[in-house]
C-alpha cells in the first residue's frame, strides 16, 4: 500500500460505522446500485465497517446507528436535497453537497439561470412552457430533473420538437429546450475544492447518451483531454467557478462543451456522480495517481458535519 493510501486508511480507522446509501426509487436506481456496490467494496477494502442501505427497501430509521453516510443515490430522492435534508434532521454527517446546492444542481433550468446571473457561459435555452425562442436547429430537449441523459432527445426539425417535448414530459413536468452545441464535450471532476484533469468524451452516438455512458464499449475517454496547458487551466477554472456558484461542496462533476468559436459552454453539474466501472470521476482521479479506494476515502473523510451535531452527542455545538 502506498504511503498516501496508508495515511488515508489510518484516518478512516476512526470514522465508525458507515452507511452507503444506494438504490432508491429514481429512474437511475440500477446505476446507483452499481455505484453503491463499488463504493461499499472500496470502503471494506480500506478497513471501514460499511453497509449498503437501500432507502427503497429499508427504513431510514436504520441510519441512526451509523456515524457517517456515503451518498451514492443518483437522481430524485438522493441528488436533489431530499436525503440531505433527512440526514441533517438526523444530524448524521454525509458526503457531498448540502440541501440547497443539491436541489439547485439537480434542476438543470435553475442551475443555468444561476450561471447566467453570475455571468458564466451556458447554451441559450427556454422552458417548454415558455414562449419559444428561435434557437435554430438542432436542439437538445431535456427533462429538468433527470440525470444519466434519461429522457434527452436531439431534435433536428420543427416537426420533431413537439414529440420530443412530450416524451421528456414523461419524466418531468419541467422540460428544457436548449441550443445545440456542435463541438467536443468535456467533463471536469471536483474533489475537495480542486479541479481534477479534464476528460474529453468521444462517442459515435449523436450525443453522450445513456447507452454511451453505461453500455457502449465504443465510447472513448481522453485524459489528458488534448487541450494545451492554458486551455486546460481555463476549463478547470470555469468548472470550479460553476461548482462554487451553485454552492456545491465535497465532490462532484461539471459537464462542458466547446462551441465552434472555441468558447467553453457549461451544460450541467452533477453533485452525486456515478461511481461505476464506466464512471468519469474515478478516471480523473486515476490521472493524478489516486486509486478508486483513495478517491472513496477522500470523499468520505470530507463528509459534511451535520448542523448542531455536537448537541446530538450531549455537547455544546462547535463554532
Amino acid at each position: 500500500m502506498s504511503e498516501s493510501l496508508a495515511s488515508l486508511r489510518a484516518s478512516l480507522a476512526h470514522v465508525g460505522r458507515v452507511a452507503v446509501l444506494a438504490g432508491g426509487n429514481s429512474a437511475e436506481r440500477n446505476v446507483s446500485l452499481r455505484s453503491g456496490k463499488a463504493v461499499h467494496q472500496a470502503l471494506r477494502n480500506m478497513g471501514v465497517l460499511a453497509e449498503i442501505i437501500d432507502p427503497a427497501e429499508v427504513s431510514l430509521n436504520t441510519l441512526s446507528g451509523f456515524q457517517k453516510v456515503f451518498i451514492a443515490l443518483h437522481g430524485r430522492g438522493g441528488e436533489d436535497g431530499v436525503i440531505q435534508g433527512v440526514l441533517e434532521f438526523l444530524q448524521i454527517p454525509y458526503t457531498g453537497s448540502g440541501v440547497m446546492a443539491s436541489a439547485i444542481g439537480m434542476d438543470k433550468i435553475r442551475t443555468k439561470m444561476l450561471w447566467q446571473t453570475a455571468g458564466l457561459p451556458t447554451p441559450a435555452f427556454y422552458m417548454s412552457s415558455d414562449e419559444p425562442k428561435d434557437l435554430g436547429f438542432p436542439l437538445m430537449v431535456k427533462p429538468a430533473l433527470e440525470g444519466s441523459s434519461i429522457g434527452m432527445y436531439k431534435v433536428n426539425a420543427q416537426e420533431e420538437l413537439t414529440e420530443a417535448i412530450r416524451k421528456a414530459h414523461q419524466y418531468d413536468d419541467n422540460v428544457l429546450v436548449e441550443q445545440w452545441i456542435d463541438g467536443p464535450e468535456y467533463t471536469v471532476a471536483i474533489l475537495n475544492d480542486r479541479a481534477l484533469p479534464a476528460i474529453r468524451l468521444e462517442t459515435p452516438n449523436e450525443f453522450y447518451d445513456f447507452d454511451a455512458k453505461y453500455r457502449s464499449d465504443s465510447t472513448l475517454y481522453h485524459c489528458p483531454s488534448g487541450l494545451d496547458e492554458e486551455e486546460e487551466a481555463e476549463l478547470q477554472a470555469l468548472a470550479l467557478k460553476a461548482f462554487r456558484v451553485v454552492g456545491a461542496s465535497g465532490w462532484g462533476r461539471v459537464d462542458i462543451m466547446r462551441d465552434a468559436q472555441g468558447n467553453f459552454q457549461l451544460l450541467e453539474i452533477n453533485t452525486v456522480p456515478g461511481m461505476t466501472d464506466h464512471s468519469l470521476v474515478p478516471m480523473a482521479a486515476k490521472a493524478i495517481g489516486l486509486s478508486f479506494e483513495g478517491l472513496v476515502a477522500e470523499i468520505l473523510l470530507s463528509a459534511r458535519r451535520a448542523p448542531q451535531e455536537g448537541r446530538r452527542q450531549g455537547h455544546a455545538p462547535q463554532p
